[in-house]
This record gives C-alpha cells, sequence and structure tokens, in this order.
C-alpha cells in the first residue's frame, strides 16, 4: 500500500520533469509526458479518489477549467461554421489539447506536487536550454563566434525558442528566490546560475518580443524581493532591458532603419501587412469569424488575386502572427472573448497570491502572473495559441503552477489562534440547522452567543446543549437583533453567523492560522450555497459577506433586512479562500416562503429610508439585471442547472422588492387631489 502510494506520488512528479525539462529538446517529450498525466488525471477521476480523500474543490480551478475549455469550444464552433474544412480542423486538433486541463489538475493535485517539485521541473527547462547550446556549439566543433553571429533557435524555430527559453530562464529565477527563501541557499544558487544562464541564451534567438516581455517578467519578480531592494529592482529593470535592447544585432539594425528613413525593416512590414488583412477579414466577419481555416483561404485567395506578394503563402498562411487579430479573423468577437478569459482569468487568479505571505504561495503565484503576462506579450507578434509547442507548454505549466499553489495553500494554514472570539447566531425555528451551526462555530470560537426570537420548536433546546450564552428576546429587525447579540460578546474578535450557516473545517484552519497575527481588522467569508444536493461555487456564492471582525468599534445597521456591519473608517478588511457554506432553505417551498419574506421586508426598508418606484418599468428591469448579474457576470451559468433556478429566483425577489415598494407608494398618491 505505502509503495503504491509512493508511485502515485513519484509518477506525476517524474512525468511533470520529463515535460517541462524536455519540452525545448523535443515537443513529442512535452505532448507525450502531458498525454500520459492526462490519462493518470481520467483514472483518478474515474475513481472518485481524489474526492473521496475529502478534496475541498477551489472554485478558481473550476473557472481556470471553464477558461481552457471555452476556448476549445468556441474554435469547435468556428469550424463547424466553416463547414469543417481541413486545414480549420488541424488548428482544433492543436487547441483540442486544452481539454486535458482539468485532468492535469486531478492528477497533480492527488499527488500533492508543491512548489518544491514544480519550480525543480521549471529549472529543469534552463538546463535543457543551456544543454541544447552547448550540444550546438560541440557540433559546429566549438565555434562559438558562429552561433554567436546567427539567430540560435536550438534546433527549432527561433521565435519558439527564445520565448519559451526566456519564460523558462525567468520562471527559474523566481524557483532560486523561492529555495533560498525556504533556507535552501545551497540549491538557490546554482538554480540562479542556470535561469540567469537561460535567459542570455533566449536573447541570442534575436526574438523581437522577447525585449517586449522582458520588462513585464521583471516587475513579476518584485513582491518577491524585500521592501528596500524593490526600488533599486525598479531603477534596474529599465537599464537591464536598454542593455539587452543594445546588444541585439536584429533591434539596433531595426531601430537604425526606421529612425533614418522611417521604415520598418522586411519582417516587420510582413507582419504588418498579415496584420490589416487580419482585421479586415474581422470587419468582415465580427460575430463568429471566418473560420479556423479562413485565414488561410483568405491570404492563398489574396496571393492568387496578385493583391499580396507570393512569400506570404511561405510565412502567413497558418496564421497572423498574433494571437488577438488572428482569433478575431478566425472566430470572431467570440473568439476574443475566449481568449480574453484564457489569458486574464489565470493572471487574476494568481495575482490576486502574488503579496501572500507564505513564501511557497507568493512564488508560485508570480511564476503563474509571469506564464500569461509572457504569453499576452509574446502574442503580439505570434500566434502563440496555434503552435502546439507553445500551447501545451502554456497547458501544463498552468495547470502545474495553479495546482501546487491550492496544494500549498492548504498547507500552509499550521497556526493556532491567538485572539479569543465570540461567535453571534440569531435563531428563530431553525431546529434543523442550530446543532451543525454551533458544531462548526465551536471550531474557532471561545465563546458562542445564541439570541432567539421566539421559536415554537426545540431550537431554544438545542441551542443550550452548545452555546455558552442562549437568551429569548422579542423580535425587532435583523440590524437591531444582531447588535443585540454582538453587545453581549465578551471576545477581542466576533464571528457573526446566522443559523442556516456552517464554518467548514478547511475555513476553520485557515481563520484559527490568520487569529494568530491577523493582517486586517475585518474578513469576508466567501458563500457556498448549498441547496438542492449542490453546492454552488459561483453565482449568488460569488458573494463573499462581512462576517469576522475585531468588535471595537463595530456595531450593526438597523435595517429590517439585509443589515450591514459598520466598520469604522480607516480598518483594514480582507477575503478569506476558505468557504462559509450557507443553507439557503430546505426545499422549493421553503424558498418562496423565504423569498417572499425578505422581498416584502425590502420593500418596506427602502420604503422607511423614503424610496420611490414610479413605474413598474424599474422593476423589471432591475430583475433582468439581477439575473444577467448572477447567471453571468458571476458565472452562475457553470452551477448548471440549479445555477440557472438560482439566478432566476433572485431575480424575482428583487423583481417583488421593487414592485411591493411600488405598492407601497399608491395609496399615498390616490389621496393626491
Amino acid at each position: 500500500m505505502l509503495a503504491m502510494t509512493a508511485m502515485n506520488r513519484l509518477l506525476p512528479a517524474a512525468l511533470l520533469m520529463a515535460g517541462l525539462g524536455g519540452a525545448l529538446l523535443s515537443s513529442s517529450v512535452l505532448a507525450g509526458a502531458t498525454l500520459l498525466l492526462a490519462i493518470g488525471g481520467m483514472v483518478v477521476s474515474f475513481r472518485k479518489s481524489l474526492y473521496r480523500a475529502g478534496w475541498d474543490k477551489p472554485k478558481e480551478l473550476r473557472l481556470l477549467h471553464f477558461a481552457f475549455w471555452f476556448f476549445v469550444l468556441v474554435s469547435a464552433f468556428s469550424w463547424v461554421l466553416e463547414g469543417f474544412d481541413y486545414e480549420g480542423g488541424k488548428t482544433l486538433g492543436t487547441h483540442a489539447r486544452f481539454i486535458l486541463f482539468w485532468p492535469l489538475i486531478v492528477v497533480l493535485t492527488r499527488a500533492a506536487i508543491g512548489a518544491w517539485v514544480t519550480f525543480t521541473a521549471i529549472t529543469l527547462i534552463s538546463v535543457s536550454v543551456l544543454a541544447v547550446f552547448l550540444v550546438t556549439i560541440a557540433a559546429r566543433q566549438g565555434a562559438l563566434h558562429h552561433v554567436l553571429n546567427s539567430r540560435f533557435g536550438g534546433g527549432i524555430n527561433p521565435i519558439s525558442f527564445g520565448n519559451l527559453a526566456l519564460l523558462g530562464g525567468m520562471l527559474t529565477i523566481v524557483g532560486s528566490l523561492f529555495f533560498y527563501r525556504d533556507g535552501r541557499r545551497l540549491t538557490a544558487i546554482p538554480v540562479f546560475l542556470f535561469g540567469l544562464t537561460a535567459v542570455v541564451i533566449s536573447m541570442l534567438s534575436e526574438t523581437r518580443s522577447n525585449l517586449v516581455a522582458l520588462p513585464f517578467l521583471l516587475l513579476a519578480l518584485i513582491p518577491l524581493v524585500g521592501k528596500r531592494a524593490r526600488l533599486a529592482g525598479l531603477i534596474a529593470i529599465p537599464i537591464l532591458v536598454a542593455a539587452a535592447a543594445i546588444t541585439s544585432d536584429r533591434m539596433s539594425s531595426s531601430l537604425e532603419g526606421f529612425l533614418s528613413d522611417g521604415k520598418l525593416d522586411n519582417g516587420m512590414e510582413i507582419r504588418v501587412a498579415v496584420w490589416h488583412e487580419a482585421w479586415d477579414l474581422f470587419t468582415e466577419h465580427p460575430v463568429a469569424g471566418a473560420g479556423l481555416g479562413g485565414f488561410s483561404r483568405h491570404i492563398q485567395s489574396q496571393v492568387t488575386a496578385g493583391e499580396l506578394p507570393e512569400a506570404f503563402l511561405e510565412c502567413c498562411t497558418g496564421h497572423a502572427h498574433n494571437d488577438l487579430l488572428n482569433t478575431a479573423a478566425t472566430s470572431g468577437v467570440i473568439g476574443v472573448l475566449s481568449l480574453a478569459l484564457l489569458l486574464f482569468i489565470p493572471l487574476a487568479v494568481f495575482s490576486r497570491h502574488l503579496f501572500s505571505r507564505h513564501a511557497a504561495t507568493s512564488h508560485l503565484a508570480a511564476a503563474g502572473v509571469m506564464v500569461c503576462a509572457g504569453y499576452l506579450l509574446f502574442g503580439l507578434t505570434e500566434a502563440t495559441f496555434n503552435r502546439s509547442l507553445f500551447l501545451t507548454f502554456y497547458l501544463l505549466l498552468v495547470a502545474s503552477i495553479a495546482s501546487a499553489m491550492f496544494t500549498e495553500l492548504s498547507r500552509s494554514y499550521v497556526r493556532n489562534r491567538t485572539r479569543k472570539v465570540s461567535a453571534t447566531i440569531i435563531t428563530k425555528n431553525e431546529e434543523d440547522h442550530i446543532a451543525d451551526c454551533l458544531r462548526s462555530a465551536r471550531l474557532v470560537a471561545d465563546e458562542i452567543i445564541v439570541l432567539d426570537s421566539g421559536s415554537t420548536d426545540r431550537t431554544v433546546e438545542l441551542a443550550r446543549e452548545l452555546a455558552d450564552v442562549v437568551e429569548v428576546t422579542d423580535w425587532p429587525g435583523f440590524g437591531i437583533q444582531k447588535q443585540r447579540a454582538l453587545e453581549k460578546a465578551t471576545g477581542e474578535w466576533v464571528l457573526s453567523l446566522d443559523a442556516d450557516e456552517r464554518i467548514t473545517p478547511e475555513l476553520a484552519r485557515e481563520i484559527n492560522h490568520h487569529l494568530a497575527d491577523p493582517d486586517a481588522d475585518a474578513y469576508k467569508l466567501p458563500w457556498a450555497v448549498t441547496i438542492y444536493g449542490s453546492r454552488l461555487d459561483f453565482g449568488r456564492s460569488g458573494r463573499a459577506p462581512l462576517r469576522l471582525f475585531r468588535r471595537e468599534g463595530v456595531r450593526f445597521s438597523d435595517a429590517l433586512v439585509h443589515e450591514r456591519i459598520l466598520i469604522p473608517s480607516g480598518r483594514k478588511v480582507r477575503t478569506l479562500r476558505g468557504r462559509l457554506t450557507h443553507y439557503t432553505h430546505r426545499d422549493f417551498g421553503h424558498s418562496l416562503e423565504k423569498s417572499a419574506k425578505y422581498a416584502w421586508l425590502g420593500s418596506l426598508e427602502k420604503h422607511r429610508k423614503g424610496k420611490k418606484t414610479r413605474t413598474m418599468i424599474y422593476p423589471t428591469l432591475r430583475g433582468l439585471m439581477t439575473f444577467v448579474q448572477v447567471y453571468f457576470i458571476r458565472f452562475g451559468f457553470l452551477d448548471g442547472a440549479v445555477g440557472y433556478l438560482t439566478a432566476v429566483t433572485y431575480a424575482q425577489v428583487t423583481f417583488n422588492k421593487y414592485a411591493g415598494l411600488w405598492t407601497l407608494d399608491r395609496p399615498s398618491r390616490k389621496r393626491e387631489p
């Protein structure tokens, strides 16, 4: 059993190292390792072993999965619209590799691959760059000057080699900083030298997009150094980029030619002409594009008609040498959206953790930001996602870094709480929920206070078995009742829960970790709405209500419903990652009853504040806006049929609230002369 467990961990790690380390040696090694890892992930998914182990699937990974799948679906849609063109089919075959993202996440998470293994695998990219360089020199019998005076491509396209070698070298430098901060200084020094060497060798490719990407990749290092070193780093970046540009013969000659006669070199002139063709094709087919093979057909027809020289058949039939324009030309606006999601969703996920106080997490986040920024900038002069090497490299890098980052995040909650916490809960007829709520609160609370407003079931009896203070009061409204509970709290920190909410074990570990040395004055806890047997990760679960705060100076608003916690100005509020499970209702009948109650209370509250709705158009528009926000903007569609039902329910609540407000104003208007 132990041997099998070790194999389950070692084999994925070995394949990851082989895939990344061998990517620039042979694209087949990268593709083969990625496929074998994905097959392993499919086996793990089929056996459900990861879920049985209690994996709390991060919603961020689901969001990344959607970005990869959406890109493939848009490509397939474009291919179908163009009539299953052969050239488009080849492109779709390349894009289809992205469907392996989730199996990769599953197998790497199951193997618990963290920062150490991931950065070791990334270091092998730089090792392979150096190996290719040395082998090339040896093959030319040590004629170093021949290598230095030609565009070095390591046996493949110089642009592909230069871009990926630069990215691999910079990621290796991030790894060296992690090893240094983790106390592995003897490892950090050679890793840094490998990374620096790879960056220098990448510049021998004379790839101009490297010089465009270099300053942004260097900027991603800034959060990883001390505050004193950041200013020096910001000063050093333009100096390093200028030095790289000056030593690049190709860039220097291009700049000299442009400054002397205002003309671009031949390569850039061809690219600009191709970009114009792609833009013209997009304007002709703006919605869905001309199809995956449409750009190739367009170039061929333009050459045949004599509008373009024959040289374009050799360089530019496959793609438009620009990710954005190529996608716009072949897949239209929907394709541009898919490309944006493919780059910016991972960028947003990684950026959120750039300044984490946990070393492994922050360094992996910086690596992820580098990958996204690098591909965004490389895509200015190349259609990177139409090249199988570029695409597979991006797939494996994002999957491995994301999986490792969330594995490390889960490992990072190790400290014990040092602040006293009081949990406050208000109740009425919550017999089905109160016991589980109180047990979950006890994971983080030293004191539990329950204020009941006249329950007729066993709520009070159950609460007295588990809570420290239980009192029965009248019902003045949500805000006032929660303020009463707050005034009874004696802890330095307060956790305000509803009876239908639960603190998950993962969230409890995170809260206790943060309250060992708080980095904020209040924390928002992301909801995980759970209804009809499904946990919703998006839609209404996209909200993170404020629930945990330092008690001093805090109070509740006196709203009848949807009360707010009023935090004194100047205090810092952060959002935690763990999920606050929210059991909103027992069944659909309870949903209708609860929705009607909240809608009417909302109407009364707005009317109390003097709000008015003069026509029924406004309630209708607000209901539609709520549906769009919950279902589309907050990605509620990713929660399936339950996500759709939830979006419709909340839209109905919004409509009823403003329609109720309209009715409240009607009697007073009738009495007007």
